[in-house]
């Protein structure tokens, strides 16, 4: 056997979840099947420039990132390290049930949560009865969830077939982090450095993005405010027509201006902190990383409904807010410099409270110890 399996006792898994002096508590995020390859975060975050890494410790990798952890694409590699895991749920649901049931076997403390977190994306997934049957199965034989939106919460808690009094604190909403609290991922240049929109979004055929809606907006913030504009086209030929039709150029003096991608993302982040704000009209109810990069820039973050908008941006942001209203919000960030400076540094406080690596290495740790101590219930 390659691995020696081990007593499921709270004590015996204990050092695992930082019981111990001088032993914190390390993550392991486990997503089977998937591209991105085995990545460490000995030292957190670590340096945005440094040479060989593969993903920035954001999204999912920044739950394992803000502890410390590692990031695997197979379980093997994570199950060696004896250390707690997060497993992510591909569209390949069998595929992440048969690995939840090997993880188990070797009793380690697994969490599960969804990759790709949109409600549509969610929603997408499960067509079928099988799908469901087997979403249903993962999350009862999972010690708990972790949901990085806070609508997700009570769609799984409902999944569950323990009784309330046995999960309770087994399902919760923790949003993805970010280095906010590392000196090194301040991408910031001093606001008066800072000019025109960044649109954050960047996808004409998702329809729940509304990228043509943000873009048709962000012209008009140009007309009223003489601000310009910038819009990042990854998709190359299939949205160029579409971005000169709107009277975007790729020449560099242009006020509605088209940048090539995709770009390495701390060229990306550099780009985003020379505007003033990003604008977004985004309804996917995804884990928000556009507010999260507008975080590390300090710049404020109109738009979208994400997790990460809903707890930085709570008064930018576009939940329960309509198009005109966010302009207008928008266009107040634009040209009133108290209000502008209100807003960054505000979503900076936010950020540090709710959204940092070490809040979140603490609430990861706390999420943790709940799980073990629900197992040992139910198993007394």
């Amino acid at each position: 056997m390659l691995f020696r399996r081990r007593s499921a006792t709270p004590a015996r898994l204990t050092p695992m979840l930082g019981g111990e002096a001088g032993a914190p508590f390390i993550l392991a995020v486990v997503n089977p099947g998937g591209r991105d390859p085995e990545q460490h975060f000995p030292g957190g975050a670590g340096s945005p420039d440094a040479p060989g890494v593969s993903h920035a410790p954001i999204n999912y990798h920044a739950y394992a990132a803000c502890t410390g952890g590692s990031f695997h694409p197979q379980a093997n590699s994570a199950l060696v390290l004896n250390r707690p895991i997060l497993l992510l749920l591909r569209r390949d649901l069998k595929g992440a049930w048969k690995c939840l049931r090997r993880l188990k076997k070797f009793n380690r403390p697994v969490a599960v949560a969804f990759k790709e977190a949109g409600a549509a994306q969610v929603a997408a997934r499960l067509t079928g009865g099988a799908d469901l049957r087997r979403l249903t199965d993962i999350v009862d034989l999972a010690d708990g969830c972790l949901a990085p939106v806070p609508w997700m919460v009570d769609f799984l808690a409902s999944l569950r077939s323990t009784p309330p009094t046995e999960r309770a604190g087994t399902v919760a909403f923790l949003p993805t982090p970010y280095p906010v609290d590392d000196a090194r991922w301040n991408f910031s240049i001093p606001p008066a450095q800072r000019h025109g929109v960044f649109v954050g979004t960047r996808e004409f055929a998702t329809p729940s993005r509304q990228h043509l809606r943000a873009l048709l907006a962000a012209r008009g913030l140009h007309r009223t405010t003489g601000e310009s504009v910038t819009v990042l086209n990854p998709e190359g030929r299939a949205a160029a027509g579409a971005l000169a039709a709107l009277g975007f150029s790729k020449r560099p003096d242009s006020p509605l201006r088209v940048l090539p991608g995709p770009l390495p993302y701390t060229e990306y982040l550099r780009v985003l902190a020379r505007h003033k704000l990003v604008f977004q009209l985004d309804r996917s109810g995804v884990p928000g990383q556009v507010a999260g990069d507008a975080l590390l820039c300090r710049v404020p973050c109109v738009g979208g409904d994400g997790a990460v908008e809903q707890v930085a941006f709570p008064e930018l942001n576009g939940l329960r807010r309509e198009p005109d209203e966010l302009s207008a919000l928008a266009a107040a960030l634009l040209t009133d410099s108290d209000r502008y400076d209100h807003a960054w540094r505000d979503a900076q406080a936010r950020a540090a409270q709710e959204l940092s690596f070490r809040v979140t290495a603490e609430r990861l740790t706390h999420f943790y110890r709940t799980l073990v101590a629900a197992s040992a219930r139910r198993d007394a």
